[in-house]
C-alpha cells in the first residue's frame, strides 16, 4: 500500500490582475487547481477582455508582471 505525499498549493496572488509578458493580454489569478507531475501547479485564470476562465502554469505566473 503506498502513501501519496500532502503537496501544499502554491501562495498565489489571488485577484490580482497580469499580463502575459510585457504587452499581453490582462487576466485576474484565481485559485491554484491542482499539482502536476513535475511539482509545478496549474492556476485558475480569468481573461479580463472575454471573461473567459482558463488554466495556467504557476512558473509562467510568476514570470508575468502586474498589469498597468
Amino acid at each position: 500500500m503506498g502513501t501519496k505525499a500532502v503537496v501544499s498549493p502554491p501562495d498565489v496572488p489571488l485577484g490580482k490582475i497580469k499580463c502575459f509578458g510585457s504587452f499581453g493580454a490582462k487576466y485576474e489569478v484565481g485559485k491554484p487547481l491542482r499539482v502536476l507531475e513535475n511539482g509545478d501547479w496549474m492556476i485558475a485564470i480569468k481573461l479580463v477582455d472575454t471573461g473567459e476562465d482558463i488554466e495556467y502554469r504557476y512558473t509562467h505566473l510568476l514570470d508575468d508582471p502586474e498589469a498597468r
